[in-house]
């Protein structure tokens, strides 16, 4: 049994969640706002671990996180963030302050049962406290770099970016082109205790090799043709920030060694001279590219491998993440329309051809069709035509469709596949409907709808 303490202001949510682990056999304290939980931890009140809710009337769940991290006694209490507005920012900055997980609202009870044994599989073998055996997308507008998303895989992301904020580990970024390799970059950039210093981003498949020694390292007047002036090379530039190379897997096999050994000294010697010069920086590197493959070709050496693959974080394509879709799209639209003053919006018939669009160009093509859509369309409400540009499918984009449905009236073969989908979904979140609909990206009050159409039990 532990001593789990409940900090959320919603008293239905609350006492929700206290009789679940009063059921799974946890004792449970509870406090409605940030204070009283401080209050509560400061006097001495014991607890293994915190849900703590992100919205609360006096104190942000962050600043009340940020405090127990500043409390040497309290510091090493597992806390879960909580929030019914999954956001990039309140995701990350629970991740980087420290928040054992991030769940959105509402979680069902095998979800806590199966969390609460991470929780204290992964604090062992810290003890028990003594008393244990007694009676997306709501993004506000910032300018902040924001990595959007509100699917299960991008919320992975997130929550490796918060983490991986708290240390100065190199990071590799892998993806196709057009994921958000340079916005998962800034982001973390942005988190990281390095925020205040420079972010330099370097495209090597943008520089000519010849050029990108000089680029990377700098040179001195006369080092070589051309070469009037001094130049400060792009890792002095970053120093004290972060450096992103971005499409190393593009760099010249010469270049890798040089950048190797620069890495592993943490010295920088400008063409032109031998003096070497002191660097403090991150560096973070970006790939479309299978590393692995080409290290097995002798493409890419294997030992810079190793040293940029320190922490390995996955943008997964867009037709991956299905849910980040139509919220991407109105998060792009919004964008846009600020630039025009024009109010917007998506039919249900556009969201549904953005839905079932192949987006090989991943998000960076999303957002150019939303700002070409918002330029061209006549009225305020973007139909089906207006995106028609989008409809150009070939042999291999388009999805194989079963005869059988081909042949239904379409209200007949919509209802087939929702039927299909639906249930599938239950079934991958054995029956949790909250699960359900989050895999599904809709609302649990859409899902019950649906079933009740449907006559799904």
């Amino acid at each position: 049994m532990a001593t789990i303490l409940i900090v959320d202001d919603d008293d239905a949510f609350r006492e929700g969640l206290a009789e679940t682990l009063t059921d799974l056999g946890h004792r449970v304290v509870e406090a409605a706002t940030g204070q009283a939980a401080l209050q509560m931890l400061g006097d001495g009140q014991p607890a293994d671990c915190v849900f703590l809710d992100f919205r609360l009337p006096d104190l942000n769940g962050l600043d009340v996180l940020e405090r127990l991290g500043e409390e040497p006694a309290l510091k090493a209490i597992p806390v879960v963030m909580l929030t019914a507005y999954a956001s990039c920012d309140n995701t990350i900055g629970a991740m980087r302050l420290g928040a054992f997980e991030h769940l959105t609202k509402p979680v069902g009870r095998r979800d806590i049962a199966v969390l609460l044994e991470r929780v204290f599989s992964a604090n062992q073998p810290r003890a028990l406290s003594s008393h244990a055996g007694t009676p997306f997308l709501d993004e506000s507008e910032t300018d902040r770099p924001q990595l959007l998303g509100i699917s299960t895989a991008m919320r992975t992301v997130q929550k490796q970016l918060g983490r991986a904020a708290m240390t100065d580990s190199t990071v590799l970024i892998t993806g196709e082109t057009g994921t958000g390799k340079e916005v998962a970059a800034r982001v973390l950039h942005a988190s990281s205790n390095r925020r205040a210093g420079p972010f330099v981003a370097v495209n090597c498949a943008a520089i000519p090799h010849d050029l990108l020694e000089s680029e990377l390292f700098g040179h001195r007047k006369g080092a070589f043709t051309g070469a009037t002036t001094d130049r400060v090379g792009r890792l002095v530039a970053a120093n004290g920030g972060t450096l992103l190379l971005d499409e190393v897997g593009d760099m010249p096999t010469a270049m890798q060694a040089k950048l190797l050994r620069t890495l592993q000294e943490r010295h920088v010697t400008p063409l032109g001279t031998n003096r070497a010069i002191p660097i403090d920086l991150r560096v973070v590197a970006a790939t479309h590219r299978d590393l692995d493959t080409m290290v097995a070709a002798g493409q890419f050496r294997q030992d810079l491998h190793y040293r940029l693959n320190v922490v390995a974080l996955h943008l997964p394509p867009l037709r991956e993440r299905v849910a980040d879709i139509v919220p991407l799209a109105e998060y792009f639209l919004a964008s846009a329309v600020r630039a025009t003053g024009r109010p917007m919006h998506l039919c249900a018939e556009a969201q549904r051809m953005l839905v079932e669009h192949a987006w090989h160009g991943n998000v960076r093509e999303l957002k150019n069709a939303m700002e070409r859509v918002c330029s061209l369309a006549p009225g305020p409400t973007i139909t089906a035509d207006d995106l028609s540009f989008l409809r150009r499918p070939t042999a291999a984009q388009e999805r194989p469709v079963p005869s059988d449905l081909v042949e239904l009236p379409l209200a007949e073969a919509v209802e087939r596949v929702e039927r299909a989908v639906i249930t599938h979904a239950l079934a991958l979140a054995n029956g949790n409907r909250a699960d359900a609909a989050r895999r599904l990206g809709i609302s649990r009050q859409s899902l019950y709808t649906k079933m009740a159409a449907l006559g799904l039990s």
